[in-house]
């Protein structure tokens, strides 16, 4: 698996100014206090200098690394778009691509997947402030669900470090909403599982009540994105467990075969017993 990114809605990108260490009381100047609280108060005062320094190097640190990752950004650019010109290629990319990964395929109910047949590309950018935010978007043929050709969703960090997104409204064909079905108890003969149908996929693109935490939108920037093949090559589950049946049967049928051999061996054995005890009446005949 390709390595996460850290997100750049997450509350730790953001590498607020250290807030002021607390005024520390001066107890030195007090000549009744013991000499083991001076030195100790002594000691507290040097660490919170030496914890301000520590703090002001984090944060420089902080900008250094930013610098770095807008111009390395830049630099994969190219890269991610030849990578989308070959992804075109592939019929149902997208659509394998999400249902094997395992979060992202538990956000999908049956029709979800359908519809999903008709994504052609997947594109994240990452604004040049790569703190302020990043956008997804998903492109469509024309599909019997929605009119859209784009649908995308966007993800803010104002200066306040209060995270929003926003996103494209959904133009739903007549009768064909997937956000207004009811969640219905379905057996998904395909994944040999059955469970509750989940809240449509698409229900996250009018979902903008916890961004800073959205979890689907840092999957698919930090997990996905970064190297969807991984995810498109995984082995089909309903595949695996065939061939595991396989091999069962296979390791009962030799252990089968084993006991037969077994039990032929000894058979052999009483029979040589057999004949060795008839030679031994005859000799004392």
């Amino acid at each position: 698996m390709a390595p996460k990114r850290q997100s750049a809605l997450l509350p730790q990108s953001k590498k607020p100014k250290s807030a002021p260490s607390p005024k520390l009381e001066d107890k030195s100047a007090s000549p009744g206090l013991p000499k083991g609280e001076k030195e100790q108060q002594e000691a507290i005062e040097h660490i919170d200098e030496v914890q301000n320094e520590i703090d002001r190097l984090n944060e420089q640190a902080s900008e250094e690394i930013l610098k770095v990752e807008q111009k390395y950004n830049k630099l994969r650019q190219p890269f991610f778009q030849k990578r989308s010109e070959l992804i075109a290629k592939i019929p149902n990319f997208w659509v394998t691509t999400f249902v094997n990964h395992p979060q992202v395929s538990a956000l999908l109910g049956e029709e979800d997947e359908e519809a999903l047949h008709y994504l052609t590309r997947v594109e994240v950018t990452e604004f040049e402030d790569i703190k302020s935010g990043y956008r997804i978007d998903f492109c469509f043929d024309e599909n019997p669900y929605f009119e859209n050709k784009v649908l995308s969703k966007e993800f803010h960090l104002n200066e306040s470090g209060d995270p929003s997104s926003k996103s494209t409204e959904i133009k739903w064909k007549s009768g064909k909403d997937l956000t207004k079905r009811s969640s219905q108890t379905q057996n998904k003969a395909s994944r040999k599982r059955q469970h509750e149908e989940p809240e449509s996929f698409f229900t996250w693109f009018t979902d903008h009540s916890d961004a800073g935490a959205d979890e689907l939108g840092e999957v698919i920037k930090d997990d996905i994105w970064p190297n969807p093949l991984q995810y498109y090559l995984v082995p089909d589950m309903d595949d695996e467990e065939g061939e595991a049946e396989d091999d069962d049967d296979d390791d009962e049928e030799e252990e089968g075969l084993e006991d037969i051999d077994e039990e032929g061996d000894e058979g052999d054995e009483d029979d040589d017993e057999g004949e060795e005890g008839e030679e031994d009446e005859g000799e004392d005949d």
